[in-house]
């Protein structure tokens, strides 16, 4: 099965392709649509050519009312419009937005996006399916841009007082549960409007659980997490405080009877193990995502190596067991340990 993921450089996208890569696409099955991209003729014909599906992620979210209205309706054109000259029906999977009903140039614009769509699908005879999400956000999330939870893990790490609006508020769905969703979608060819779930929550109460787990990871105790939402919260905090935060020194306590340090506390449980590893040997090389792992060299010399997925983008942390610290792996990076 050929997929293609349209907006692949955004948050969304990044997240849809790691998880039909995880799902067991391979790379000749997954074609990546970025902005440049999809504005190529040549790149974006060949792209659809013989595609059975289409994830629609591509779009406008910030820019003037006239650019947000037009700007929406315009790319669902120029995709339709390549996709008939390509002589192509590809189930078309669409990401609208709760906010297509609003009597704005955003709610316009998404809304007529749609209308191009359905019209396509009922004079090819398509599989079309429309997504209607929540507010989304996730790992890789741009402050200021994609989600306010981005904008206050922004403000928080960089020691900026949050602007909150008391009366506001979420309905928040992790990217990484809408990919699974276009997932289901995609296995199991249904079509139609999808309406997806998101958890409702207060702007106020956001901020406060983004404060509070940031005031208890600054201390070394990863906070209990109550809920997946907290979970999918906090490693949303930890991939802004990624990689300027590490690695965190700890301290040594040293007397007649040797030395001891705290590798790491836990509001909820969690394991902690020492494994020796032979020289020259490497561990790991997998990633996680939702897990938090956590690596701490007590004896030797190691480098930990840490990658963004889908990217060459290598950190190196050289670190020594001299002088305890340790470095916490962000989810969707693949990550090693090399003595």
């Amino acid at each position: 099965m050929k997929v293609v993921v349209t907006g692949s450089a955004g948050m969304l996208g990044e997240h849809m392709l790691h998880h039909l890569r995880a799902a067991g696409f391979g790379s000749s099955d997954v074609v990546a649509v970025d902005r440049s991209a999809f504005s190529d003729d040549g790149f974006l014909s060949k792209a659809l050519d013989n595609c059975d599906v289409v994830v629609h992620l591509a779009g406008i979210n910030r820019a003037s009312d006239e650019d947000l209205e037009r700007g929406n309706i315009e790319i669902a054109s120029r995709l339709v419009g390549v996709m008939k000259a390509s002589n192509v029906r590809p189930h078309l999977v669409y990401s609208n937005t709760l906010h297509e009903s609003a009597d704005n140039s955003y709610g316009r614009g998404k809304r007529g996006a749609h209308a191009c769509f359905s019209q396509w699908a009922n004079s090819e005879g398509a599989k079309y399916s429309e997504l209607i999400l929540p507010h989304v956000f996730g790992e890789f999330g741009k402050p200021f841009y994609n989600s306010g939870v981005h904008t206050f893990c922004h403000q928080l790490v960089n020691n900026e007082q949050p602007e909150i609006n008391p009366d506001g508020q979420f309905s928040l769905l992790h990217a990484g549960d809408v990919a699974e969703q276009v997932l289901q979608v995609i296995r199991g060819g249904s079509t139609g409007r999808l309406v997806l779930k998101g958890e409702t929550i207060t702007v106020p109460e956001v901020v406060g659980r983004l404060q509070s787990m940031y005031e208890s990871y600054t201390n070394n105790v990863i906070p209990a997490f109550t809920s997946r939402l907290n979970l999918q919260l906090f490693n949303v905090l930890r991939s802004f405080m990624y990689p300027d935060y590490y690695p965190v020194s700890l301290t040594l306590h040293t007397d007649n009877r040797g030395s001891l340090f705290e590798a790491v506390k836990t509001g909820h449980g969690g394991q902690a193990f020492l494994s020796t590893t032979k020289p020259g040997i490497t561990r790991g090389n997998h990633f996680h995502f939702e897990k938090i792992e956590r690596f701490l060299v007590v004896s030797g010399e190691a480098v930990i190596r840490i990658r963004r997925l889908g990217t060459d983008d290598v950190k190196e942390f050289h670190v020594s067991g001299e002088t305890p610290c340790f470095v916490d792996m962000p989810t969707l990076h693949t990550h090693s340990i090399t003595n």
